[in-house]
């Protein structure tokens, strides 16, 4: 009976609810060893690899992945990034990869300073690597090196062939395709640029991608497309180096457009984002011209020429301080802008024929141009060809180029002034008064030299005459043609009912 009793009371005891476990210190200390045991296990099973370290990237490791991905580097990173490897070569002088990264950073310094010293030994490095694994074993980097480094210094016909080489090996190397964007624009070939740029986006849409889709919008004249795309670029750019250059571009774009606030916003992120952002500096400038504060712009070009001495932002201040009164400081701009431009280490061929086209010598800048044509047919070139021909006042041959530079979809307020005043020499004052417009719409403040003379061109052409152009309104009244009667359609007879 007893028993019985104690059944239904174990049964109940058991349908009770267990009670919540909880760790003493006992517990607790045992689950952690138990813990440690199975993590010294996993990792017997999987040593330890380099990803697994949770330190940030050193300097020069930092460098070498935005040089790898063709991005602009902090100067600070790209010196560490050279004397590493200036380092390594030198106890490893066989070790191909690291000739060809070094060639890559001494390319970056000459882009990032505009010092000509670096583009030797950038090519002396590319060289060497290619001759310790030449282009039949597949030396992708250093091949993708000499085509960068021939498009840094204008030669984008050379630019083309190394980029045509790599994708001829590899098809699927993205960094092919940013060197054949760079050259077929050069080379004046815009539908080639563009499905290489298709082709990059689809392998590797990134910052690189992004940049190189921007700058191919901006030559068709889609300039949402251009600006949304950078934008893009300036999501996918992590350093601050990268985000720089991106707000320096959107900058860019704005002050394309007319929009000076807008760029001077973007220029003064950059500054702010990488204060050694030279061409942002000069950008920063351009604006401040524009807006009238040309004492505080005249600073600004001086201090962006003290960071990277390059000969277009020497042009523009010249031209700035022209048209502030300031003719004998302009005049020791201009007397050694041709020094500067042959110390420079690049192809300025087509810098230094739109100086002597406003400044010097056309008849000189017509051959300089003319030779400059022949190797890279693009709408710059055309542009300043077209230029170069009116200033020698052959307005007939001029307008042929300027229309070149204009109809091929890039939408420059310096093009359309251009083209305004070849087409008003000819006696079209029709369609320089349309280009003149256009200049004026796209960007009023384009040129502090030729920005006011536009605006008189403008004025003294004046409005055309009212009723519209000649020759539209019908000498004699309008009398309704006479139409031929239709004729009448015989009703089809009805068919007889079958029975």
């Amino acid at each position: 009976m007893d028993l019985m009793r104690e059944a239904p009371v174990s049964q109940e005891r058991q349908q009770q609810a267990a009670p919540p476990v909880t760790f003493t210190g006992r517990k607790t200390l045992v689950a952690a060893a138990a813990l440690v045991v199975l993590i010294a296990g996993a990792l017997l099973i999987r040593p330890a690899r380099t990803g697994d370290d949770a330190r940030p990237p050193g300097p020069s490791e930092r460098a070498r992945a935005a040089v790898g991905m063709g991005a602009p580097v902090a100067g600070v990173d790209l010196s560490a990034l050279v004397a590493d490897r200036e380092k390594w070569v030198a106890r490893h002088p066989d070790d191909d990869a690291s000739w060809a990264v070094l060639g890559s950073a001494y390319l970056e310094q000459a882009r990032r300073t505009a010092d000509p010293a670096w583009y030797p030994k950038a090519q002396s490095a590319l060289k060497r690597s290619l001759e310790l694994r030449p282009v039949e074993k597949g030396n992708f980097d250093a091949m993708t090196g000499m085509g960068t480094l021939a498009n840094a210094r204008g030669d984008f016909g050379t630019g083309k062939k190394w980029g045509e080489l790599v994708r001829a090996q590899a098809p699927k190397r993205w960094t092919a395709y940013p060197v054949l964007v760079d050259a077929y624009a050069g080379l004046g070939d815009y539908k080639a640029a563009e499905k290489a740029m298709e082709r990059l986006v689809d392998l590797r849409p990134g910052l690189a991608a992004f940049m190189k889709a921007s700058q191919v919008y901006r030559d068709r004249g889609w300039r949402e497309d251009a600006t949304m795309s950078m934008e893009h670029a300036g999501g996918a750019a992590k350093a601050p180096a990268e985000k720089a250059y991106v707000l320096f571009r959107l900058g860019e774009l704005a002050w394309e457009r007319g929009d000076e606030a807008e760029a001077l916003r973007q220029y003064e992120a950059a500054l702010r984002t990488d204060p050694a952002q030279a061409q942002a500096q000069g950008g920063r400038a351009r604006v401040l011209a524009a807006l009238g504060r040309g004492g505080e712009a005249v600073r600004d070009y001086r201090l962006a020429l003290g960071r990277a001495p390059a000969a277009s932002l020497s042009l523009e201040l010249g031209e700035l301080l022209e048209s502030l009164g300031r003719g004998e400081e302009a005049k020791v701009v201009y007397d050694g802008l041709a020094a500067q431009a042959a110390r420079s280490g690049v192809s300025e061929e087509l810098l230094l024929g739109r100086f002597e086209a406003d400044h010097g010598d056309a008849a000189a800048a017509v051959r300089r141009l003319t030779a400059e044509w022949a190797r890279h047919k693009n709408m710059q070139v055309a542009d300043a060809l077209g230029w170069a021909l009116h200033r020698t006042g052959d307005d007939t041959a001029a307008l042929e180029y300027a229309k070149k530079a204009t109809e091929q979809g890039l939408r420059l307020a310096e093009f359309s002034y251009h083209r305004a005043v070849i087409e008003r020499g000819l006696g079209d004052e029709a369609g320089a008064r349309r280009h003149l417009e256009e200049a004026l719409r796209t960007n009023p403040r384009f040129s502090p030299v030729r920005g006011p003379l536009a605006k008189d061109a403008l004025a003294a052409i004046g409005k055309p005459a009212a009723g519209g152009p000649e020759n539209m309104q019908p000498t004699t009244p309008w009398v309704a043609p006479e139409l031929p009667k239709a004729k009448p359609v015989a009703k089809p007879k009805p068919k007889p009912s079958g029975r």
